[in-house]
């Protein structure tokens, strides 16, 4: 019988935070199929599995999709035609939902050819009316959809994939999708099997400064900035999670485009006026009642942490980009313990997310852990660097991230009254 939420261990601490820095998840035993192979001569289809495949057609509602994307493990829904379609017209993720999103609250100004089509949205979505994905289709910022043959090498696959694309449907002769192949995916894989490839266990050791890799151009937001300020950031970038900072730039949390599950309906408008940090603490409050413990995901490393180090993050968290960091400054107003927001429903039931009282940057752990943020390194990167030390010829990944920021035809408007708008995905 699981143990009830108010008998949950004590949150996690500073010691334990910084025992997961120092010591990430080790290696899963290697799989016996791939050893003594050249992981270039892999196929993709081997990586992939027909049951993660989550399909939704063109006139379904957003609603649906929705329900389908929140449950798919591949964070990816497929779009097509019909049910009768082997062919994928689009896809469906959380960058598209709160793309969506932030239409339908009011955060986004059309182009002039869009206001007619932002109009009818956003008056659709306040009557609680249908509104399919066909509909949604122009508004949302497309990455093109690459597919590969199951039979395909793994090496075609990482030269896409390391050239920033973030992910290739895999289908068999027949053009039916067998599954999808995620930057993720190849990362967990090369993180689990490495020992087998010798050109790619090699460069574990290797700390991130001497392999050069990552980026100094980095996007965040204050903790004490709104929610919808890294929404809309993230929205116009093209990017898929932003840093939270405090301000000393001192790296405290992480918000993603997948934390829009946690804003599909219409009570939780208000955490769009609430702070970056309240949010965060919001979402602790909810992994600790579902998981029945405290949770500290730890999002950053620093130039001396390894390349193993960094992976093994990557893929425990399952995040796409990990914050690289120098020495943390000294926060005058934290307390001599950290504290996590999820205590508080240690005794009793969690308070409406509405309602629940804000949490200083200060008071996280990872305000007096983690360090100045100066860069980011992103699963692309590391993609990247695997296909050009074994010889392969991925493409600039900042031609990608390029494309996306350019991709993203809406601007910001400077003020609304969020909360006279609706919320409501569940339409």
């Amino acid at each position: 019988m699981p143990s009830s939420p108010r008998h949950r261990p004590p949150s996690l601490t500073q010691a334990a935070v910084q025992d997961l820095m120092n010591n990430p998840p080790t290696k899963k035993h290697s799989n016996h199929r791939f050893s003594g192979r050249d992981w270039r001569d892999i196929t993709v289809g081997e990586l992939v599995c027909p049951e993660d495949v989550c399909w939704v057609e063109l006139d379904d509602s957003v609603e649906d999709a929705t329900k389908m994307l929140l449950k798919c493990p591949t964070n990816t829904v497929l779009v097509r035609d019909s049910q009768t379609s082997n062919s994928v017209t689009s896809t469906f993720d959380f960058s598209d939902l709160n793309t969506y999103l932030l239409l339908v609250v009011g955060l986004t100004k059309p182009e002039d050819h869009q206001v007619a089509l932002f109009n009818d949205i956003i008056s659709r979505a306040q009557q609680n009316q249908r509104i399919s994905l066909r509909t949604l289709q122009p508004i949302f910022c497309r990455e093109a959809t690459v597919q590969l043959d199951a039979s395909s090498s793994l090496a075609q696959g990482i030269e896409i994939l390391g050239s920033g694309i973030h992910r290739i449907v895999i289908s068999d002769l027949s053009n039916n999708v067998v599954g999808v192949m995620s930057q993720l995916r190849v990362a967990d894989f090369f993180w689990n099997e490495g020992v087998n490839f010798p050109t790619i266990e090699r460069l574990y050791p290797a700390m991130l400064r001497d392999l050069g890799i990552g980026t100094q151009r980095t996007i965040s937001v204050n903790s004490d900035s709104p929610l919808s300020e890294a929404l809309t950031t993230m929205n116009e970038e093209g990017l898929t999670s932003v840093a939270v900072v405090d301000n000393s730039h001192n790296v405290v949390g992480n918000i993603s485009t997948k934390d829009v599950r946690h804003l599909t309906n219409t009570s939780s408008a208000p955490l769009l006026n609430s702070s970056c940090m309240h949010f965060i603490s919001v979402i602790l409050n909810e992994r600790g009642v579902e998981k029945g413990q405290d949770t500290f995901p730890v999002f950053y490393v620093n130039p001396n942490s390894s390349l193993a180090h960094t992976v093994a993050k990557l893929v425990a968290t399952r995040s796409h980009r990990m914050w690289v960091v120098e020495t943390a400054s000294p926060s005058p107003s934290a307390p001599a313990t950290p504290l996590i927001s999820a205590q508080a429903s240690s005794t009793g039931a969690p308070a409406s997310p509405a309602l629940a009282a804000a949490v200083p940057a200060s008071a996280l752990a990872g305000a007096r852990l983690s360090g100045k943020l100066t860069g980011v390194i992103s699963l692309t990167d590391i993609l990247n660097i695997f296909a050009r030390t074994t010889g392969l010829k991925p493409g600039d990944p900042s031609e990608q991230r390029a494309r996306r920021r350019r991709s993203s035809s809406s601007s910001i408007r400077p003020s609304l009254d969020l909360t006279r708008a609706s919320l409501d995905a569940r339409r």
